[in-house]
């Protein structure tokens, strides 16, 4: 087992002399927050086994029984925002730049890989646990997007995500922040398979002492049937899904022009879920809300790659904005305060608020990710 900056590897040799190479992310303290050291290390193991041949299945899950991944490391982002004066930010543009990468490897990478989504998962930890080719999740997992919260997007791929998933889900997802339990997840296409919280030894048992080939889709096809096999066995009962029960409501609220207009669905619906979520988008930042139904119609027909090019350029560009750096103080360092959000409601916010957001920092030739 190797130790990297809060991220440990290890190698298992299974039946067939092939090894399962196990990602765990080592920073409990923070709910294994992504810092930058941790993307570009996994960055770069995630590149050493892709090509070697040995290498048959990936397994990436969190220490703790808390979290997954609760995200990015906001607070280093909201200091390099101060620091720079909200202008040309080194690290916030490396940072979302080398995160996407990462994101992008997960999504394309050629073995199978396996990620237990177990416990808080949200953000930057979203993004990992989306391209994967085998997403497990538990009674325990809690899976979200809030970044309307910090004045921020759903980010990481959220574009790609949250406009696939059934019906407008992902738009009511994106504008309210709504926590899914592992049912939601199974119901929109963020999750594949349900086991228990405490199955993880068992699951390296099973891959450990199966029979792997050097054929990616071969070991693909053969870790489907083993997870399939062990969600069987365990016949766990799901939880309720609320964006299942609610589904037709959640298509008429969103079948809307505005965010202004989708809150005013939602308020018209009975019970504490919606309560709940008609707060988190009234009180979250007004520009987020705007750039969430932007984002996802000027996604629905770019590649992935595209997709991660276009939310690079909002991310930097947030970076330049007030409203990052206010949600942050306000949810996380100076929490109970107010945040005064720019614009300060749903009304104000407007295309010409909204354009800069979309606009590129750099040439197509010298954009970051132009090699995805």
């Amino acid at each position: 087992m190797t130790e990297k900056c809060q991220i440990r590897f290890q190698e298992y040799t299974t039946a067939s002399e092939h090894k399962i190479a196990h990602v765990t992310l080592d920073a409990q303290s923070s709910l294994n927050a992504l810092t930058l050291d941790m993307i570009d290390t996994l960055y770069e193991q995630l590149l050493q086994w892709k090509s070697d041949k040995s290498i048959a299945v990936l397994l990436l899950d969190g220490a703790g029984e808390k979290a997954f991944c609760a995200g990015g490391d906001i607070r280093q982002l909201h200091r390099s925002v101060i620091e720079n004066d909200f202008g040309v930010n080194p690290y916030g543009e490396a940072f979302f730049s080398r995160e996407y990468q990462l994101d992008y490897l997960i999504h394309t990478y050629p073995k199978p890989v396996l990620c237990w989504g177990s416990g808080i998962v949200m953000g930057g930890g979203i993004g990992l646990m989306a391209g994967a080719s085998h997403r497990v999740v538990t009674p325990s997992s809690k899976l979200a997007m809030p970044e309307v919260s910090i004045g921020l997007f759903p980010d990481v791929g959220g574009s790609w995500i949250l406009g696939r998933m059934p019906g407008r889900i992902g738009l009511f997802l994106g504008l309210t922040g709504t926590r899914i339990n592992a049912a939601d997840a199974l119901f929109c296409g963020m999750a594949d398979r349900y086991l228990d919280s405490t199955s993880l030894p068992q699951v390296l048992e099973a891959l450990q002492g199966a029979h792997w080939s050097h054929d990616d889709r071969g070991n693909h096809i053969r870790l489907s049937g083993l997870l399939r096999s062990l969600e069987e066995d365990q016949a766990l009962e799901l939880p309720e899904s609320s964006l299942q029960k609610n589904f037709s409501a959640i298509q008429q609220v969103t079948d809307a022009d505005t965010p202004q207009e989708v809150l005013a669905g939602i308020r018209r619906q009975n019970g504490e879920w919606w309560q709940r979520a008609g707060d988190s988008l009234e009180k979250g930042c007004p520009l987020t809300a705007g750039l969430v139904f932007e984002q996802l119609a000027r996604s629905r027909h770019l590649s992935l790659a595209d997709v991660f090019r276009m939310e690079l350029n909002m991310a930097v560009n947030c970076l330049r904005g007030p409203n990052f750096a206010e949600g942050v103080r306000a949810l996380l360092l100076e929490r109970g305060s107010q945040p005064s959000w720019r614009p300060a409601s749903l009304e104000q916010v407007n295309d010409a608020d909204l354009r800069p957001y979309f606009h590129s920092l750099w040439s197509d030739e010298e954009h970051p990710l132009v090699n995805l």
